[in-house]
């Protein structure tokens, strides 16, 4: 909606259509640099003016006055004419310090010296004393970076007390990237220069205590829900059967079976599985090391496992010598596992969200499934809840339900359709088995070592495959 001009009261201000996104300036007839911010659900009178140094101008800067729904209109003009006055003679509104010659932002020796940090120093601090210092992942981290180094690049070399001091600005900037990237990339880049901001204010009281990021009307955000139902599962694995690459097929058959991040699976090394114990597990899932965890193998979930070691050998010798799931990549792994969805139309976060409807299906309880996906327990029995101690036997016994329930979905299909019987079917399952057990030995052999147990843990494998091929 464009910009209009009236006589700003009560009334009229009262009477401002909302826009139906972003937000429009009702600027006042009587008062130049006098104005409201009207956004969807909020007003804020505001002055704008050009601050001058030396006799000549330096910048414009815009200063928000109240909240229209707090503060009469009277009372905002009053407060507008002391700022454009202040302005006019190269004084911050906000600022006890005179402009004429000197910045208007607090100095570095100054008492409020870190006040006069930049974006770019700010953002230095809070990525080496937040995120490295507390193991976040580094794609956590590239989330962030995305954020404050294109998003916010032309701001990297403002300083935060700026910012604060005009938050209008930082207001269009929200509804810029609304437009240009979309509703969940302008939330997120807030969200990051909002706790930016935060962290520089613990340490430094003379920074505005008002956030600049509150001044966003935040845009509405909905729960992704792109998981599939039991009826859609037959023709998802048929569009599975289907890819070229079986390293990659695997792949998202095992997300499927487990509900894990892609992430944490693309880096699985032989080593951390444990098919004594049937465990898989995650050392650096999301929130790093300390939330490593183990996960539970079903019977379908190890013969998938033994699938993706003997193709990754296959296709990738060297590369599988160290993971599980081998690329012709510079890390050596699947580094990329998004599909065409026009060949697979499932795959990533769409396979966790599955995961939580089957288990659901199944008769798992959310506990359970939160257990299962490494999810935090909320309330007071989390403290109760000893996760490794239902491993052994209650959450593998419900993430064998699971993956039971998914596979039942197929129903005749995986006998009747040539795809999926030559990749799934009975007599597949027993060649894979067969050629594990005698002429390929040395694959599950070589994690059996490693793990530390005896070699009849081959032929415990191929009893735990065997028994998978006939479920």
């Amino acid at each position: 909606m464009p910009d209009i001009r009236i006589s700003l009261t009560d009334k009229t201000i009262a009477q401002l259509p909302a826009p139906k996104d972003g937000w429009y300036l009702a600027r006042d007839t009587e008062l130049k640099g006098f104005f409201v911010v009207v956004g969807k659900r909020k007003r804020t009178f505001t002055v704008q003016g050009d601050l001058r140094q030396g006799g000549k101008r330096a910048s414009s800067i815009r200063v928000s006055i109240g909240n229209a729904g707090e503060m009469s209109t009277r009372t905002a003009r009053a407060i507008a004419k002391e700022y454009l006055a202040g302005i006019s003679q190269g004084r911050h509104p906000r600022d006890n310090k005179q402009a004429d010659g000197a910045s208007t932002t607090p100095s570095a020796g100054s008492d409020g010296a870190i006040a006069g940090v930049t974006l770019r120093e700010a953002w230095q601090r809070y990525l080496e004393a937040h995120l490295i210092r507390k193991g976040r992942s580094e794609k956590t981290i590239n989330g962030y970076r995305d954020h404050v180094e294109r998003i916010f690049a032309e701001c990297l070399d403002t300083s935060l007390h700026e910012l604060a001091m005009d938050p209008a600005r930082v207001a269009k900037k929200h509804d810029d990237v609304t437009r240009e990237n979309g509703p969940y990339m302008a939330n997120g880049s807030m969200r990051t220069l909002r706790a930016i901001y935060n962290q520089a204010r613990k340490t430094n009281k003379s920074l505005p205590p008002d956030n600049p990021a509150d001044a966003v009307d935040w845009n509405e955000e909905e729960r992704r829900n792109t998981g599939m139902g039991s009826a859609d599962l037959e023709g998802w694995f048929m569009e599975l059967a289907a890819l070229d690459n079986p390293v990659r097929r695997e792949f998202h058959l095992f997300t499927l079976l487990c509900g894990s991040r892609p992430t944490a699976l693309q880096q699985m090394k032989p080593d951390h599985i444990d098919f004594w114990r049937r465990t898989l597990h995650i050392p650096k899932p999301k929130g790093g090391k300390k939330k490593a965890f183990d996960i539970p193998l079903s019977r379908q979930m190890i013969l998938c496992l033994i699938r993706a070691i003997r193709l990754g050998r296959q296709m990738y010798p060297v590369q599988a010598l160290e993971w599980v799931f081998p690329a012709d990549s510079e890390s050596g792994h699947l580094a990329e596992t998004k599909e065409d969805r026009e060949i697979l139309s499932k795959w990533g976060n769409d396979l966790r969200q599955t995961f939580r409807r089957i288990a659901t299906a199944a008769g798992v309880s959310e506990i359970d499934a939160k257990l299962l996906m490494n999810h935090a327990i909320p309330g007071v029995n989390a403290g109760y809840i000893t996760r490794h101690k239902l491993l052994e036997d209650h959450l593998r016994s419900q993430q064998q339900a699971i993956s039971s329930a998914v596979f039942a979905a197929l129903g005749a299909s995986i006998t009747q359709d040539h795809a999926l019987q030559d990749w799934l079917g009975r007599g597949a399952s027993r060649r894979v088995i067969r050629e594990t057990i005698s002429g390929a030995k040395q694959d599950i052999v070589g994690l059996v070592h490693k793990s530390g147990n005896d070699l009849s843990e081959a032929q415990r494998v191929g009893e735990l495959g065997a028994s998978a091929s006939t479920s």
